[in-house]
């Protein structure tokens, strides 16, 4: 028979590991070799719920990337049921400039742990590209970008978000970046293209 107290209990669960991941997000960003007590600690969970969720720094930056991609990528399905499918991709693209400053304070952990630099070998690079090709078949279809665009043109042309600053007025600097970019997805759209 199962307690009354098992929905709760499974609730706090969950909010303590979510908030475990959102400390460990922010303090691996600013060092790789922060202590795990100290995240603990900031998340605000004992020693035992820490290592019980994470048995160890592996296993937390796994973690943290792998829910980083999962929020990223979930978001274009969501944006598309909420938004025309052009102004889906534009907040999109926003959230992969955040994932992006994220992502660079989490590289050293990352090359640490699996080895290798950016690119195609990191963990959730398929979703991600999932993502953007769902993105940009809506698109197709309401003919909202130019015609022929391709996810390797879309990347290219998206590619500065990764040189952002994330110490600097990055947010600033993306938005006139991703309207740019933006402006030029559209360029030559069938939808523009069609007299009023």
């Amino acid at each position: 028979m199962r307690s009354s107290n098992d929905g709760p209990q499974r609730s706090d669960a969950q909010r303590n590991r979510e908030r475990i991941l959102e400390v460990a997000l922010a303090e691996l960003s600013h060092d790789v070799d922060v202590p795990l007590s100290r995240i603990a600690k900031k998340a605000g969970v004992g020693q035992g719920t820490f290592y019980r969720n994470f048995p160890n720094r592996e296993s937390l930056v796994l973690e943290v990337h792998s829910h980083e991609v999962r929020v990223l990528t979930d978001a274009a399905a969501d944006l598309l049921r909420t938004r025309e499918p052009d102004r889906a991709l534009r907040e999109w693209m926003d959230r992969l400039a955040r994932f992006a400053v994220a992502k660079a304070g989490l590289s050293d952990a990352m090359r640490r742990i699996i080895g290798t630099s950016d690119g195609p070998a990191q963990p959730g690079y398929a979703r991600v590209i999932e993502a953007i090709e769902t993105l940009l078949a809506a698109n197709h279809r309401a003919g909202t970008i130019r015609p022929g665009l391709t996810t390797d043109d879309f990347l290219l042309a998206i590619a500065g978000i990764w040189q952002l600053d994330a110490r600097a007025d990055w947010q600033a600097r993306s938005t006139r970046l991703l309207d740019l970019v933006m402006d030029g997805l559209r360029a030559g759209a069938p939808a523009r293209r069609v007299s009023p």
